[in-house]
């Protein structure tokens, strides 16, 4: 199941919910926007492979969880480049915070080719919720794509600094005598993702 998919159904992009760590929701006004039958909507999307559940709410929205988090998330460079000061490179500045982020994602592309971590195909979602944690914010991507207010900046350091916190605690590429498998492979293309998105140089 992709976002793609869910857009086709309901006719405009479902907003994240949650933090994806237990379970991949969306939710969506589509049926009241368009003015269609809710229940027929959420039928529909049961009907999908890789929806787990899809549920009215209250007048009209619909809850939609997935078996997984995406991963063939349509990921693009974001329109806006914030003018955050190259220096100091400190946690303090939000501009080294998201530099360092795309630096980081294009690190790992060039030791997983080092390490033997399988390439191509189409890797499960990661296990780990820090990893999920970066897909559910890449999630919010298309949604602001087409809003008036996107809130770049503020949206830009919620990913560089997820993606951080994943990089640290579950890495992508192996770790001493690991052996690279699935899981890394899954975590190497979260960091596809994220440097497509996150501005900056490939190296600080």
């Amino acid at each position: 199941m992709t976002p793609g998919e869910l857009a086709g159904v309901l006719g405009e992009h479902p907003e994240p919910e949650g933090t994806w760590e237990r379970e991949c929701a969306y939710v969506s006004a589509a049926a009241l926007r368009r003015r269609l039958p809710a229940e027929e909507l959420a039928r529909r999307l049961r009907g999908l492979s890789g929806v787990a559940s899809a549920e009215v709410r209250g007048r009209g929205f619909l809850r939609i969880v997935l078996t997984e988090p995406p991963m063939d998330l349509e990921a693009v460079a974001v329109p806006f480049e914030p003018a955050w000061p190259d220096f100091p490179r400190t946690w303090d500045n939000p501009g080294f915070v998201v530099r360092y982020g795309h630096a980081r994602a294009c690190a790992v592309l060039r030791w997983a080719g080092q390490l033997g971590v399988p390439a191509g195909g189409r890797p499960g979602a990661p296990p780990d919720p820090h990893h999920r944690r970066v897909l559910r914010v890449l999630a919010e991507l298309p949604g602001r794509l087409v809003s008036r207010e996107p809130g770049w900046e503020a949206y830009l350091l919620r990913l560089a600094l997820a993606y951080h916190d994943a990089h640290e605690r579950a890495p992508a590429v192996p770790v001493g005598d690991e052996e690279p498998g699935p899981v890394h492979a899954a975590r190497v293309r979260v960091a596809e993702l994220v440097g497509k998105v996150l501005p900056g140089p490939d190296r600080l």
